[in-house]
């Protein structure tokens, strides 16, 4: 198995007739899925998502790939193929949009008519190509067949790409339930006659590839449901998130058969089920779904709300209303159901947002205590049995985190890929097809780049690290008044702290200390703003530190007359 090293360089030009493979999100994470194809000096994208903030991350809206490596070929791109409709795949589109606003969009219907809605947002009219499963259309030098695969949301495709270099085949998010709600199940029989073509490189979906078995079917939750419904006395609420149609469909067929109404709240929740209902791809009964302004008028027994929040996301629904931040409020005897899995690094936010509903009186039912959820993604057992159908010459794990990719990479070589033909990665990693075999041939920039409001890019690393300071230690600022002329101080210093736990009258103790170092150094003919703030601040810190062991920020400001 091949891996990346931290030294490597920029990847040197491709080679004629081969095939490179840039993945920019995805991979070492859960989300923002990104890899980019390219052949003859033209550029084919699969998928363009974004990823979540978790809480070292403060103030930051989303996370998106790094466009860098692309910017200046953005003419050289021939599409972008979606593989599906969920945020992690389809949420960057409008933000690569914005800098080519041409570039064709290429998925199944919903998966389409979901990132339209959401780039209408942005003021943007893409150029769309529809396909579907057995659809076989040519994009520029990239041949593309779309192949049906079942998911946690419906007109799910993977796509094999065929070039004079080799087919790759690229499975998107997938797994094996062998009895869909919508009766679209993953065509193994197209794998297998890819398979018999030869699949050169298979990039595929690494998340469950530490769980053994099989994932069970999608319409086990049912029955939960149903039990959770006939033994809910009050108002039913059910967070999940706002493209899972699979999901709301069973919550409103329970809702139907106990007679009750549904309310959709949060402007994601409405939009993406207005779009599922009018393609037909959720079935709603005449007079089901209500707005959520009529719910003053019928009684609690009859009430099922369906919000965003699962995830613990702090501007969501649910976690407002948990912090009591929201005009819905919780009651004792509400019954409360996350309907979905703990992406990881979100459990401390999840196991927040269902403390504060506790608090409040709900009943709170979640994967921890029902069967409530099932994965979208293959688990082991699936992923066995798919690499015996495809056999590919060559294996790339993609979408997981460390130790998804290494157990996805396991299971292909207990299949027979060959270890010299399994490709570890990482986002940034260049991978070159060359005479039927993948190899690392080198990296390019794949950083974050964070979203804060309407600031794409702007805020770094060090942005955020200033915000931890300021949210873990506070910040103590010190105004000083220097007369130039004399070095003398003529006000000050004043000493203000907030968050940092320490009273503004402890700092008597070492004002003297700061009144010394500064007539010191003014002595000496320093008398340099920027010079005296960093003694300020060295002074400061120090006393700090030796009397709280805290480290806050520290902002002096030094006014020169």
């Amino acid at each position: 198995m091949s891996h990346p090293h931290p030294e490597l360089r920029l990847p040197p030009k491709l080679p004629q007739g081969g095939l490179r493979v840039t993945p920019l999100g995805g991979l070492g994470e859960i989300g923002r899925n990104m890899t980019v194809f390219e052949y003859d000096g033209r550029l084919l994208i699969v998928d363009c998502g974004v990823l979540f903030p978790e809480e070292e991350q403060p103030g930051i809206d989303l996370i998106l790939p790094d466009f860098s490596s692309i910017r200046d070929r953005l003419d050289d791109i021939e599409g972008i193929v979606l593989t599906h409709g969920h945020e992690d795949h389809i949420g960057g589109v409008p933000f690569l949009l914005r800098e080519k606003p041409d570039i064709p969009l290429i998925g199944s219907k919903l998966t389409l008519a979901l990132i339209e809605a959401k780039l209408q947002e942005h003021r943007i009219r893409p150029y769309t190509l529809e396909v579907a499963e057995g659809h076989r259309e040519r994009v520029g030098p990239f041949d593309c067949e779309f192949v049906a695969v079942n998911h946690s949301i419906p007109d799910a495709l993977a796509v094999a790409i065929r070039t004079p270099a080799g087919m790759v085949v690229h499975t998107g998010d997938f797994k094996m339930d062998q009895l869909p709600l919508d009766g679209r199940l993953t065509d193994l029989h197209a794998f297998a006659r890819l398979s018999e073509e030869g699949i050169d490189l298979l990039l595929s979906d690494s998340t469950n590839a530490e769980v053994p078995g099989f994932v069970p079917p999608e319409r086990d939750i049912s029955n939960v449901l149903r039990t959770v419904f006939a033994n809910a006395s009050k108002r039913i609420i059910v967070a999940s998130f706002a493209s899972h149609v699979h999901r709301i469909q069973q919550i409103l067929d329970a809702a139907h058969e106990y007679g009750r109404r549904v309310a959709f709240v949060g402007r994601s929740m409405v939009r993406n089920m207005g779009i599922a209902r009018d393609l037909g791809y959720l079935k709603v009964p005449p007079g089901l779904v209500v707005d959520v302004k009529t719910l003053d008028d019928l009684p609690e027994h009859e009430i099922v709300l369906v919000c965003t929040g699962s995830q613990g996301e702090p501007m969501a629904a649910l976690s407002r209303m948990a912090n009591r931040d929201h005009q819905i409020r919780i009651v004792q005897g509400d019954t409360v159901i996350l309907a979905s899995s703990l992406i990881p690094g979100n459990e401390n936010a999840v196991y927040r947002v269902i403390n504060g509903l506790t608090r409040w009186g709900a009943n709170v039912v979640h994967k921890g205590n029902a069967k409530v959820h099932v994965s979208g993604h293959a688990s082991a057992g699936e992923l066995l049995y798919f690499y015996n159908i495809c056999k590919p010459r060559n294996l790339m794990p993609v979408h997981g985190e460390w130790r998804h990719l290494r157990a996805n990479a396991e299971l292909g070589a207990l299949t027979g890929v060959p270890h010299d033909r399994i490709v570890i990665a990482e986002d940034g990693v260049v991978v070159d097809l060359i005479e039927g075999k993948a190899r690392i041939a080198g990296k390019v920039q794949a950083g974050y780049v964070y979203v804060d409001g309407l600031s794409v890019g702007d805020v770094g690393e060090p942005t955020l690290k200033d915000r931890k300071i300021l949210g873990d230690e506070g910040i103590i600022s010190v105004f000083v008044v220097l007369d130039t002329s004399t070095g003398k101080i003529t006000g000050g210093p004043h000493i203000q702290a907030r968050g940092s736990g320490i009273e503004d009258s402890a700092f008597s103790a070492v004002l003297p200390k700061v009144v010394e170092v500064l007539e010191r150094s003014a002595q000496d003919g320093v008398v340099e703003a920027h010079q005296m703030q960093q003694l300020i601040r060295r002074t400061l810190g120090k006393w700090v530190s030796d009397t709280y062991r805290r480290r806050p920020m520290i902002l002096p400001v030094v006014v020169e007359v």
